[in-house]
């Protein structure tokens, strides 16, 4: 039997959907459980790389088309030949590799990017490829970092980054939303 095989009859395979499926809910928690999956070894390694890689690829690829969309309501004509919507735009796609590679490590920018790439009619096939390799290699630091973590902190590390990169993401997500939530107040 073939590897591939061999990986779906030793492990479950609710980890590796579960790992698709996670990043249309928070994708930052979901590389992290990736990231500890692997590192307490609760699945193949392969596998559970492509599963996060292809879970954030789907997860980021219809915010593109949901920009697209709202380009077909009538004042986005209006909104798009805006100057300064234009120097947004020119930026976003003279510079795509790097906006989207930023994009990806920095919360909370991810969805206004990918939206405004279809909106501002990046092509596709270009838009794809950097979600694919900023995804990819977002991924793999993930999985370096916990595998790392674990060889230098032993067993216990291994149990507890999970548990510390969690509320590290928590912190970041209350950051934003007490700072979104004051300047609504102001």
């Amino acid at each position: 039997m073939d590897l591939l095989g061999n990986a779906l009859l030793v492990y479950p395979w609710g980890i590796y959907a579960m790992l698709v499926l996670a990043p249309f809910v928070q994708e930052d928690a979901a590389v992290i459980a990736a990231a500890s999956a692997f590192s307490l070894n609760l699945g193949d390694p392969v596998l559970l790389f492509l599963s996060i890689v292809i879970g954030l690829t789907a997860s980021d690829l219809w915010k593109y088309w949901a920009g697209r969309l709202g380009r077909l309501h009538k004042k986005a004509s209006g909104v798009a030949a805006n100057k300064k919507v234009m120097l947004v735009r020119d930026k976003v796609v003279n510079s795509l590799g790097l906006t989207l590679m930023a994009t990806r490590f920095v919360p909370g920018t991810r969805i206004p990017v990918y939206l405004a790439s279809g909106f501002f009619k990046v092509p596709f096939d270009r838009f794809a490829f950097w979600i694919v390799v900023s995804g990819a290699v977002y991924s793999l630091l993930a999985f370096l970092l916990f595998h790392f973590l674990g060889e230098v902190g032993g067993s216990k590390a291994k149990a507890f980054a999970p548990l510390v990169a969690i509320f590290i993401v928590i912190i970041i997500l209350l950051v934003q939303w007490f700072r979104n939530r004051a300047q609504r107040l102001v």
